[in-house]
Parts: C-alpha cells; structure tokens; sequence
C-alpha cells in the first residue's frame, strides 16, 4: 500500500508543462516551414517505424536476457538462472532496483548520444529523431521487462507506445492517458487501444520541437554540445520514469489482487 501510495503521488505530481515549455512551441510552427526536406523525411520515417514497432515489434525490440541478468544479480541469483515467468514473483524492492539500474543506464547514454547531435549539424541532428525514438522505446521496453511484462506481444508494445505518449503529454493529456491505461492492455480490445493511440503523432511533435531548439543553439558555439546532451538527457528521464511508474503501479496492484486472493474469506 505504501508503494501505491508513492506511484498516486506521483500521479498528482504530473502538472502541466512548464510556462517556458509552453511558450517555447509557438515558434516551431514557423520552424516547421524552414525545416530541410531531409529532417522532415526522417520524422515521416520515425512515425512509420513507431508503427511498425506497435505492429511487429520493428527494429526496437530488445534481447531480454541482459534484463534477466541485471534482476538475477538483485536476486542474488546466478545470471542466466532467472526465467521470465519468476519475474513477477521477486520481491518490489528488487524489481525496483532493477528498474533505477536501468534507467540511470540509459540516461547516460543519451546523454552522450544529444551531445554528439547536438554539435554535428543538420545532418546528425536529422539522425538524432529516429535514434531518440528508438532509445525511448528501447527504454520503456526495459522497464517492462524489469516488472514482468513481455514487449514480445503486441498489447503490451500498445501500453510502451501510450507511456511514450505519457511522457510526452501536457497535464489534460497525462490524465486522459492514466485513464485510459487504468484498466490494463488486457481489459480493451486491440482496436479499441490502437485507436486511443492515434494521438502518438504529437510524440514526434516533441522531438521536432526538440531538433528546434538542437538547431537554434547550434547557432551559438558549444551551446549546441551542451543542449543537445541535457534535452535528450531530459527525454529519457522523462520517458524512463513514465515507464517505470506506471509498470511499478500494474505490479503492485496485481501483487495486491493475488494477495486478497489469496486471504481466506
């Protein structure tokens, strides 16, 4: 109940963006007519890979076993020892050192990887969309795994792509999205959930108004280093802490079924 109470309050936490954040979309309508063909490919390329991804899986699918090992570790377990089927039965604390491992994992590699497009011109800066996408899904993917939950089926690859959307959102966003993922993947049918997910284009959005700023500060020496490396920094935290809140929160209550369940009336 204590974990529970932790994930609600974090829940009322998700205010609304920023008022800079806010003011800081209204140039990139302007942006978007003066972005270069060859960046507006890429964002077409990046919203058919995302759904591709939520069809198939893609590119973005991740080996599990490095995830496996990571909680084995926890576990104090021998690597390669844990199947995928125990993960629900470790105890939280465990799967929630797994998650913050992996998250603060990829915070730092995205940290490096907007340093490095943040400096090389428009061309990396075009490369940038599609790997930070990737990156975010392959993040979420994680947080999944380290709960228990299989981004191998296509439900689950649904929910990835709405805490992606989470993430992204403003405050009226982030609560229809926590109603709509309330009930689980499992209690909506699969139209029903690609239909709620049509929305997912406003998460490119995000990371065309990222590449907006990317390109303003490239204006101004070393500032596109250094911006590059702290927005996509930001991205991630932002991304892998949606993740991991609202898996944590599936986990607790399902822990919480099974335990009543499991109490002799």
């Amino acid at each position: 109940m204590i974990e529970l109470r932790m994930i609600e309050r974090w829940e009322e936490e998700q205010k609304d963006l920023w008022f800079w954040e806010k003011i800081g979309r209204y140039p990139f309508a302007l942006l978007d007519r003066i972005t270069p063909k060859l960046v507006q490919d890429k964002i077409g390329q990046a919203l058919d890979e995302l759904g591709a991804y939520i069809q198939t899986g893609g590119q973005y699918l991740i080996n599990e076993q490095r995830v496996l090992d990571q909680l084995a570790r926890e576990a104090g377990l021998a690597p390669g020892s844990l199947a995928f089927s125990r993960i629900q039965d470790l105890p939280l604390a465990i799967l929630n050192r797994t998650s913050d491992q992996l998250k603060e994992s990829r915070i730092e590699i995205a940290k490096y990887q907007g340093a490095t497009t943040g400096i090389g011109g428009v061309f990396t800066l075009a490369i940038d969309i599609p790997v930070l996408l990737g990156l975010s899904l392959k993040t979420i993917q994680e947080m999944a795994l380290a709960y228990g939950y299989n981004p191998r089926e296509k439900q689950e690859r649904i929910f990835i792509v709405q805490c992606l959307q989470f993430a992204s959102a403003d405050y009226v966003g982030k609560q229809s999205i926590l109603k709509n993922l309330s009930v689980g993947p499992q209690g909506e049918t699969e139209r029903e959930a690609i239909s709620q997910i049509q929305g997912w284009r406003e998460v490119l959005a995000t990371y065309r108004d990222n590449f907006g700023w990317k390109k303003l500060f490239q204006l101004v020496p070393v500032a596109g280093l250094l911006f590059g490396a702290w927005i996509n920094k930001s991205t991630i935290e932002e991304v892998a802490e949606a993740g991991q809140m609202l898996y944590r929160k599936r986990r607790v209550l399902e822990k919480l079924d099974k335990f009543y369940q499991s109490e002799p009336s």
